[in-house]
């Protein structure tokens, strides 16, 4: 059965999908956009949409009631955007307090629209870990929560203080469904590096997210970007999961770690487009070809395939898909 849902972040990488992915099974989108600039760019891509597709201008998210008309009539909720981060001059008013408000207003606005069934949430492997090293005996699942506090964030002017902003962002949220109960439950995704084509408006190539970034650069033969992670998801794989999470019952109130089984390296990465693209072996830097995974931590993504039936998306799959994108966007270009 179809239902109109509000998405927030809709112009970014991962809400464009989410969106594509809302219409192609059927329902009615209103997405949440800064401005009309930008939900015009949005429409054009869409036309085929019509009517299903409505746009509510929100133009700042951390601002009190500034949902409230968004979310008038809407049966769910995927809430996708967050505050951009401009300084860490400041962690505490520059990026946790805008955080914490954007979750805020998303969740009091839809207290007030007995419609509402069901947000769900994007939140980050920020919020997990990955603060005790690459240890590869260690195991992390939706259940695990990295231990920064509050106080620690706050004064941070590094990765600590995004960490601190992404947890006590979604802490918010589960705070709420406790001590209030409301009319809605709510569903929290958990995404580490996510890859994959785009389908929002990016008119250069300094405008895509920085995933996507990181595939541009190094199919352009750039050095390859700095590792952080070994754990990675295919954007289209996270916006079926967004919109799965809609309507399965057993994901009420439960938090799911989207991760691919696989795990990458940018070494592999080149690897892949150097084999997979004949243009790439002139252009693409060789590095170590073919060297192994370093060891590192796992990530519990097979229990959100199971509960939501699907199977992730390959590495080489992938990338080949982006790349053969991105190739032909920068000969556009």
């Amino acid at each position: 059965m179809s239902s109109r849902i509000l998405v927030t972040g809709a112009t970014g990488f991962v809400g464009a999908h989410v969106v594509d992915e809302l219409l192609r099974r059927g329902h009615s989108v209103r997405a949440a956009i800064r401005s009309m600039a930008k939900g015009e760019q949005l429409r054009q891509a869409r036309q085929h949409a019509g009517e299903r597709l409505e746009f509510a201008v929100v133009g700042d998210l951390t601002a009190p009631n500034g949902f409230d008309e968004a979310v008038k009539g809407v049966d769910g909720i995927i809430h996708c955007a967050a505050p951009v981060v401009t300084s860490f001059e400041n962690p505490e008013p520059d990026m946790i307090i805008p955080a914490i408000e954007g979750s805020k207003n998303i969740i009091s606005a839809a207290a007030k629209e007995p419609k509402v069934k069901r947000i769900i949430m994007t939140s980050s492997f920020a919020t997990v870990d990955a603060t005790r090293g690459w240890d590869p005996a260690l195991r992390y699942t939706a259940k695990d929560w990295n231990p920064i506090t509050y106080d620690e964030a706050k004064v941070s002017h590094g990765i600590e203080a995004y960490r601190g902003a992404k947890k006590y962002s979604e802490l918010y949220a589960w705070d709420y469904i406790r001590d209030k109960k409301p009319h809605f439950d709510l569903v929290t995704l958990i995404p580490p590096m996510v890859f994959g084509p785009f389908v929002h408006s990016v008119s250069k190539a300094a405008d895509l997210n920085s995933s996507v970034k990181d595939i541009y650069d190094v199919a352009s033969g750039a050095e390859y970007p700095l590792q952080r992670t070994l754990a990675w998801v295919d954007v289209r794989d996270l916006a079926y999961v967004h919109v799965e999470a809609l309507v399965r019952p057993e994901a009420s109130n439960r938090r799911f770690l989207v991760v691919s089984p696989e795990q990458f390296s940018y070494q592999l990465m080149a690897d892949v487009v150097r084999k997979e693209f004949d243009w790439a072996k002139d252009v693409v830097k060789k590095g170590d070809e073919g060297a192994a995974l370093p060891p590192c931590y796992t990530l519990d993504g097979e229990t959100t395939a199971e509960v939501f039936g699907f199977k992730y998306r390959s590495f080489k799959n992938c990338i080949v898909d982006a790349v053969t994108q991105l190739h032909e966007f920068a000969e556009r270009k």
